[in-house]
C-alpha cells in the first residue's frame, strides 16, 4: 500500500531558539521512503544526525516570529501487519545486543514495578507472543484509551492507577509490562492511515521469535499501513522536537495520512 503523509508544524518564537526535531521517517525492514520534502518557511541552517536508535534529526535555530516546518513522505508500507502467534520468548542469553536497552526501565516505563502483574496477565508461558498478545487484550480491556484527553506523556504507573490515556500512555504500559518479563520492547511513534482523529500516533514492538512485531493496545485489529518516524525506549525519546530556551508562544500541528495510487 502506498501512503503519502504529511505534518506541518506552525511556531511563533518571541527570541531565536534552538531546535531538534524529528520528523523523517527511514526506510527498514517494514517500510520504503520513495520520495520525502522538508520545507523550512525561512533559510536556517540545518545540521542532520542519527540519535542512538537509528533515528533521523535536525538541529536548527528557529528564528524569531512565525516559523512554519512542513514534511510529507511517500511511503511503501504493508497493508497488514505480520503476526506471530506462537512464536517464542528468545532467553536473554540469546537476545541480540541493541535489544537488551528495551528490557530495562526507562522514564515513562518502570519495568520493574509491573512483574507480579504482568507475569498474572501473560502467564508463565515460552510462547512470547501469545504473552505479549495477552498483555494487550488486558490494557484494551481495563484501560479506556481517550484521544485528545492529554498531552503530557505519562508513566506506566500513574495509567494503570488512572485507568485511562491517549495512546502513547497505553504504549507506555504495555512496554513496562512486556520488559518486566524479559520481553525487549520499544516504544514507536509515527503515522496511522485512518486513525480518528488524524493525529501522530504511538505504539509499540516487541522482540519475539527472533524478530520485532508491531502491536498496538489502541485499535482492536492490527491495521497496517504504519509508518514509523522514530523508536526509543518511551516517548521522552521520541518527540518530534524539542525547544531549549523561552516556550513558543502559539503552536499548531497538522497531520495528513491519505493512500495514493503508485
Amino acid at each position: 500500500m502506498w501512503i503519502k503523509t504529511s505534518c506541518r508544524l506552525e511556531l511563533d518564537y518571541v527570541s531565536p531558539t534552538q531546535l531538534i526535531l524529528m520528523l523523517r521517517p527511514r526506510s527498514g525492514a517494514s517500510q520504503w521512503v520513495s520520495s520525502e520534502t522538508y520545507e523550512l518557511s525561512q533559510q536556517v541552517e540545518v545540521v542532520e544526525y542519527t540519535d542512538q536508535y537509528g533515528n533521523l534529526c535536525q538541529r536548527l535555530i528557529a528564528p524569531k516570529g512565525g516559523f512554519v516546518i512542513e514534511t510529507s513522505a511517500t511511503v511503501n508500507t504493508p497493508d497488514l501487519m505480520d503476526m506471530g502467534a506462537g512464536d517464542p520468548f528468545v532467553d536473554i542469553s540469546r537476545l541480540p545486543d541493541e535489544t537488551l536497552r528495551y528490557l530495562v526501565p526507562s522514564r515513562y516505563c518502570e519495568s520493574d514495578r509491573f512483574g507480579g502483574l504482568a507475569l498474572e496477565i501473560a502467564g508463565p508461558s515460552n510462547s512470547g507472543y501469545d504473552q505479549v498478545e495477552r498483555i494487550v487484550d488486558w490494557i484494551r480491556e481495563e484501560v479506556a484509551y481517550a484521544p485528545g484527553t492529554s498531552s503530557t506523556p505519562c508513566s506506566a504507573s500513574e495509567i494503570l492507577e488512572t485507568g485511562a490515556g491517549v495512546c502513547k500512555d497505553l504504549a507506555h504500559l504495555a512496554v513496562a509490562m512486556c520488559r518486566s518479563i524479559s520481553i525487549p520492547a520499544r516504544f514507536v511513534v509515527g503515522y496511522l492511515h485512518g486513525l480518528e482523529p488524524m493525529d501522530l500516533h504511538a505504539w509499540f514492538e516487541a522482540y519475539v521469535g527472533d524478530r520485532w512485531y508491531t502491536f498496538d493496545p489502541t485499535q482492536k485489529d492490527l491495521r497496517g499501513a504504519r509508518v514509523s518516524i522514530a523508536y526509543g525506549r518511551d516517548a521522552a525519546d521520541v518527540a518530534i522536537y524539542h525547544q531549549f530556551g523561552p516556550p513558543a508562544i502559539y503552536t499548531d500541528m497538522t497531520v495528513s495520512v491519505k493512500e495514493i495510487q503508485p
